[in-house]
């Protein structure tokens, strides 16, 4: 039996569609309706007919609408943590703009009284919420160091999250952008490209289940049609960065090419580790085999393919350090140089998607999903576990994968911040070289305990020795140091130097 929680949308909605479908069935006269030479017809008999169809059109669209906003709605946390946690981790605020910019300004520029000029006195109230919020919630402090430096966008006002409604100030900005094509572009493929990325990106949320009950579809297959869409987006980029007639604009179409072809392989190869390792191709299914059946999330059997997984769709959603298709350094701003206006918003916007959409199925594949970690030994405890019963309960399975996604992305934040971008040769030597073996490697100890160790069940001891030997082996790597790699500077990254600073130091 699949996971399930009391967020039971997909059940609400058949059952809001039946009965609404149900009704016009009886409202409909039951008696035959002469059409003259035509004969007559039965409307009841005849919408009895159709109805299966158009409740399954019906209930699928309104599903597709659910998940879509979903999808929307949620994403908008993403650039907020982008912004703020990188901002925290390079020591900065981060954008400080809040919502009180609507009725302080911004840096104590403002657009005046502008409601005074709305016919018919309709501006009277407005200038009234702004004055009250003004009153309340304006520059004036208690703290007069706080007053003098005239916007209070962070200070104090901690519920008005700064930096939040910048996303919101962007898209408006980009919606009003002029959109100029290049003289000399290919036109038809310029604007081709984006509908491309757009599309399938978007699409790709059509096989994620946000829950037990929120998804759109889910066929036997969902992982395989999910990776399929997920590999279009980049071809997009490769046709985006030749149509643009920009020599910038052609090298990064052409490093997204070969970054695309070096590390797809290793992202399916791993993606069939999963597959097999939880003996379906079916997203939920994947879920409900690391809730119930093997009782041990994925992590702790497959750390190899987790970190594979993670590097390979950083590099795939074009993330640093694998930017190089866009690398604004070098190439002014990649492929996506002559875009401009809403075009390049929702590009960035489908940047963001599609990270977001790494992050949730990072959450799927390897984290339990919608599951609480330690679920079943926190409810198990003695005296407490009752109230952890209650809590498992009543927290939906859409809260709990939202959050372990949103620290996912943080960690890509983190890595952002904490990694420099590589040169195209790395990239794909790192690819071939290292991701493709080791991609086969985890396949094969999938294999290897599904054939071998299950079942029915994991044996106990499996988890733990998997887990510590994965973490000995990591700490043996990251504190060994080839030197002779190092003094011919041949790794695969190549900003060490053998000379430290020390502070004092003048040379």
């Amino acid at each position: 039996m699949a996971s399930s929680d009391w967020l039971n949308i997909r059940g609400w909605m058949d059952s809001i569609i039946g009965w609404t479908l149900d009704k016009t069935h009886n409202l409909m006269p039951t008696s035959d309706i002469g059409l003259g030479p035509l004969g007559s017809i039965n409307l009841q008999e005849t919408f009895s007919s159709i109805q299966p169809g158009l409740h399954l059109f019906i209930f699928t669209s309104v599903m597709c609408t659910v998940v879509f906003a979903t999808m929307m709605i949620t994403l908008i946390v993403v650039p907020y943590i982008e912004r703020k946690f990188i901002g925290r981790l390079m020591d900065r605020l981060g954008n400080t703009m809040s919502a009180r910019s609507l009725w302080v300004g911004e840096g104590g520029v403002t657009a005046g009284e502008w409601w005074n000029s709305l016919p018919f006195g309709l501006g009277a109230p407005i200038g009234m919420v702004n004055r009250a919020l003004n009153k309340n919630f304006g520059n004036d402090h208690h703290t007069k160091s706080v007053t003098r430096v005239g916007d209070r966008g962070y200070h104090g006002i901690w519920f008005l999250l700064p930096g939040f409604v910048a996303a919101v100030a962007d898209f408006v900005k980009f919606n009003t952008k002029a959109h100029i094509v290049p003289e000399k572009a290919d036109r038809l493929v310029f604007e081709v490209a984006p509908v491309i990325i757009i599309s399938t990106t978007v699409m790709v949320y059509a096989f994620i289940p946000f829950g037990p009950h929120i998804w759109a579809a889910n066929p036997e297959l969902s992982l395989v049609f999910m990776m399929a869409i997920f590999g279009v987006a980049p071809l997009g980029v490769f046709f985006a960065g030749w149509a643009s007639n920009n020599k910038y604009t052609l090298i990064g179409g052409m490093r997204s090419a070969a970054q695309l072809t070096a590390y797809e392989i290793p992202l399916l190869v791993t993606v069939l580790g999963i597959a097999v390792l939880s003996g379906s191709f079916n997203i939920i299914e994947i879920v409900d085999f690391q809730i119930q059946s093997s009782d041990t999330w994925n992590i702790f059997l497959m750390p190899l393919g987790a970190v594979l997984f993670i590097v390979t769709m950083i590099a795939e959603v074009e993330r640093i350090p694998f930017d190089m298709p866009e690398a604004e350094a070098e190439l002014v701003e990649g492929w996506w140089t002559e875009y401009g206006g809403i075009r390049w918003g929702l590009m960035f916007a489908v940047e963001m998607m599609r990270a977001y959409a790494a992050c949730i199925l990072f959450a799927l594949f390897f984290l339990g999903g919608w599951e609480l970690p330690f679920q079943d030994t926190l409810i198990a405890l003695p005296l407490v576990g009752g109230l952890f019963a209650i809590l498992s309960k009543m927290t939906p399975g859409i809260a709990i994968l939202l959050i372990k996604a949103y620290l996912m992305f943080a960690l890509f934040v983190w890595i952002r911040a904490s990694l420099h971008r590589i040169r195209t040769d790395q990239i794909l030597e790192f690819g071939w070289r290292y991701l493709l073996p080791l991609s086969m490697l985890n396949l094969a100890l999938a294999m290897i305990m599904r054939v071998a160790l299950w079942d029915g069940a994991w044996p106990f001891w499996l988890a733990p020795v998997v887990t510590l030997t994965s973490f000995a082996i990591f700490v043996v790597l990251a504190i060994d140091e080839d030197k002779e790699a190092l003094e011919n500077s041949n790794r695969i990254y190549h900003t060490q130097t053998l000379d430290k600073a020390y502070p004092g130091r003048r040379e």
